[in-house]
């Protein structure tokens, strides 16, 4: 069994630096902590995996394909594999955490 605390999840987010923090990677999934600042702008591409993301707090507006919708926290959305999206307004700072099936490969494709 793997088992996480958010807290210690949030803080090896932070000491890595980065807006995504990977914490669990198995054969077949992975998953990491995502953080946007309120006003922030995500500069993520479309990827070669399936994710679903799960809104630990914070608020903001998701756009998938086009079609945009408002999330926070308990928010659970599912994005298939090759798919424009991105949050945006974002008017308070967004956790998240990020499943990607098969684990995420780090490659964006071009949309």
């Amino acid at each position: 069994m793997d088992a996480f605390a958010m807290t210690e999840i949030v803080d090896q987010h932070r000491q890595n630096g980065e807006l995504y923090h990977e914490f669990l990677r198995k054969e077949r999934l992975s998953v990491g902590l995502y953080v946007l600042e309120a006003g922030a702008t995500d500069p993520q591409s479309p990827h070669t995996e399936d994710e679903i993301y799960y809104i630990v707090s914070g608020a903001g507006i998701i756009e998938v394909d086009g079609d945009a919708r408002a999330v926070g926290a308990g928010a659970v959305i599912y994005v298939d594999a090759r798919v424009a999206h991105r949050f945006h307004s974002i008017t308070e700072d967004l956790s998240v955490i990020v499943v990607f099936a098969p684990p995420r490969r780090s490659m964006a494709v071009q949309s």
